[in-house]
């Protein structure tokens, strides 16, 4: 190689080292944040709860009727802890309520799905997806009330020891305006 073709090979190299070197005009570039490792996020939950459950009648009717069961909620870790299982059994004046509810843990998105099935229809409704961050469960869907396609979002909000909130509510307008209409309080039962 001729000494002049080496001179530029070495002024091309520096000029592109010094362009790519890190410092106040050229930050480091940052690494992409892996996703959450949420898989544990429900391990709290593993154990069998006292469940008190009160549900609106006529959801998204414009009335203010609600419910009220009690019963047990169930849960169980399958899958080395990937994802859970629930039973719930509750009764009150207007019934019984008894359902299953498998989450499953997606480790790309570090997401959870969550799925319920109305043992008194038989019907897995449509999952709805999400997380937990700063110890709060929200999980957002899709369903359909009465032949009417709306947004689902249901949160799992702790109340202190032992206790935890679970809330459903509608919006039928595309999530400006939501109605709860599913409130549940699960207490640890005692050894």
């Amino acid at each position: 190689m001729k000494p002049t073709s080496i001179a530029l090979l070495m002024s091309a190299v520096l000029v592109f080292s010094q362009s790519s070197a890190v410092g106040p005009d050229n930050p480091a570039p940052r690494a992409s944040a892996a996703p959450h490792n949420g898989q544990h996020d429900f391990d709290w939950e593993i154990g069998t709860w006292d469940t008190h459950l009160k549900r609106l009648r006529e959801p998204l009717s414009g009335k203010t009727e609600w419910v009220e069961y009690a019963g047990t909620s169930v849960v169980k870790a399958i899958m080395g802890g990937r994802a859970n299982l629930v039973e719930l059994d509750v009764r009150g004046s207007s019934g019984r309520i008894a359902g299953v509810s498998l989450r499953l843990y997606q480790p790309a998105s570090g997401q959870w799905t969550l799925h319920f099935a109305n043992l008194a229809n038989g019907m897995l409704t449509d999952p709805m997806q999400g997380s937990f961050k700063d110890g709060q469960g929200s999980f957002y869907g899709k369903d359909t009330v009465n032949g009417r396609a709306v947004l689902v979002r249901f949160l799992i909000v702790p109340m202190g020891a032992g206790q935890w909130r679970f809330e459903q509510a509608y919006s039928a307008d595309g999530g400006q305006r939501w109605e709860t209409n599913w409130i549940a309080i699960d207490s640890r039962r005692k050894a």
